[in-house]
């Protein structure tokens, strides 16, 4: 490898440490579908893809605390997105960050089961009236924290579309940029050469 730094160090460094093709397809849950994972389009780094694979990740990641990587490429497949890239995603959530997301997971929970109480009650009022007390034992077995997680998924897969598809605007933009500007300063050279 040379000392320069490569213009796609973020690509090079991620395609280092991402699973490639060939483990995926070798791996035994996987198998069943392996010949899919085989297709060049997932694999690709598109405009597409890319924003697909990390909302996928971060669902994934934050809907189950185990399998989350199966999940991603489980999903990823139906949606064409980035496979390895929702894969890598995933590990927004893994055993070291895991105990902050229970805490954050329970505080957005918190937050959002009371939001009824700020805004007047009325439905907290229906769910006590028996109509819906099937809801409200969901929400005692289920926990705070568990829809708190549920929370986190859908509103990080979104804002991740979001901001991946933003970020994916602009560094082509900037490398567009910058292949413009070179060829430009070589057309000047070539007229000042001529």
């Amino acid at each position: 490898m040379s000392s320069k730094r490569s213009n796609t160090w973020a690509a090079d460094t991620i395609r280092k440490y991402m699973p490639s093709r060939e483990e995926l397809a070798r791996n035994k849950y996987l198998a069943p579908i392996a010949h899919r994972f085989l297709s060049p389009e997932l694999w690709r780094f598109t405009r597409r893809s890319v924003p697909r694979g990390v909302a996928l990740g971060l669902f994934a990641g934050f809907i189950i605390p185990i399998g989350q990587i199966f999940l991603a490429a489980f999903l990823a497949l139906p949606a064409r997105a980035n496979v390895p890239l929702a894969a890598l995603v995933t590990f927004v959530t893994n055993p070291f960050t895991f105990p902050f997301w229970v805490v954050v997971a329970n505080q957005v929970g918190e937050l959002t089961l009371n939001l009824d109480a700020a805004v007047g009650g009325v439905a907290n009022e229906e769910l006590r009236s028996g109509s819906l007390t099937w809801l409200v034992d969901l929400f005692q077995l289920a926990g705070v924290t568990a829809f708190g997680f549920l929370v986190l998924a859908i509103v990080s897969a979104a804002v991740g579309y979001l901001v991946s598809s933003a970020a994916w605007r602009i560094l082509v933009a900037r490398k567009r940029a910058k292949r413009l500007a070179q060829m430009e300063a070589r057309l000047d050279q070539r007229l000042n050469a001529n």
